[in-house]
């Protein structure tokens, strides 16, 4: 029997919430889950969008990167 175990070095997550709190639990919640897998933020995108209900809805992209 041979494991072969590859490192991830990129992992590139997305978050959606309807309030900035929300997003921001989720996305910390994500970073403390990483962080087992040696993976450290390496760059974040986020925006808001106005339904046409006049809703606020935010979203996120967080890259990734191993720790090197």
């Amino acid at each position: 029997m041979n494991f072969q175990f590859d490192l991830i070095e990129d992992k590139v997550e997305f978050f959606e919430a309807i309030d900035l709190k929300t997003l921001e639990q989720k996305i910390n919640k994500q970073i403390e889950i990483n962080k087992a897998i040696m993976l450290t933020v390496h760059h974040v995108s986020h925006q808001m969008h106005l339904d046409d209900k006049g809703r606020l809805f935010y979203s996120a992209v967080v890259h990734f990167k191993a720790k090197k």
